[in-house]
């Protein structure tokens, strides 16, 4: 249980929910509300896929790249680092904004529900590197995977629900309670991104 709630908090923060529901609305205005909840459901649902695909065969590519885990453990924490800056800040909300953006002038071309809400809004670079992590720590047997997979298919489905309320949950939390959230699950993120550097560390040069 303990291994389940670390893997759930990790996605929790690096995916952040209510971050994600001002960024829905701006990039499906215009949409009627079935087509809303089918962009929601499916972009989720593509998100799980790509996080389940990393979690077994991201380290047949990291193998491949001759990457050794300690030596992602450290990048991919110097990575969670910077997002927790990003979400302290206020920078990732505004990256993402633009990201939305540029996919709405260009909504023709491209499925909204993969791109960009799937990838890289929910499934972004962080939410990658957190499945690798977790895997790596938790991932040795199938219980382990199962709390890993499960953790992140908990937040995902919680991504669906609130996406597909995205403008009741707008008008409830207001944009100050959601930017509120977002800083305080930037301080987490920071505090498990130092940890998840330390062990790379100690992985290579262990202590004493």
């Amino acid at each position: 249980m303990d291994d389940f709630v670390s893997a759930f908090v990790i996605f929790l923060v690096v995916i952040d929910p209510p971050g994600l529901v001002p960024i829905f609305i701006a990039l499906t205005q215009g949409f009627d509300a079935p087509r809303k909840r089918l962009i929601a459901l499916k972009g989720s649902a593509v998100a799980l896929a790509v996080i389940v695909f990393f979690a077994y065969f991201g380290d047949v590519v990291l193998t491949a790249l001759s990457i050794g885990m300690p030596a992602f453990r450290i990048a991919g924490g110097a990575l969670l680092f910077w997002i927790a800056f990003e979400m302290l800040f206020q920078k990732r909300s505004d990256r993402k904004e633009r990201t939305a953006d540029e996919a709405r002038t260009e909504e023709e071309a491209h499925d909204l529900a993969v791109f960009p809400l799937a990838v890289p809004l929910v499934a972004g670079p962080g939410a990658i590197t957190s499945t690798l992590l977790l895997m790596d720590r938790f991932g040795a047997t199938w219980a382990g995977q199962a709390q890993v997979l499960g953790a992140a298919a908990l937040v995902i489905a919680g991504v669906a629900a609130v996406l597909v309320a995205a403008n009741a949950v707008a008008r409830l939390l207001g944009r100050t309670v959601i930017n509120t959230v977002s800083r305080v699950l930037g301080i987490v993120l920071a505090a498990l991104a130092a940890e998840t550097v330390l062990s790379g560390i100690t992985a290579v040069y262990p202590p004493g």
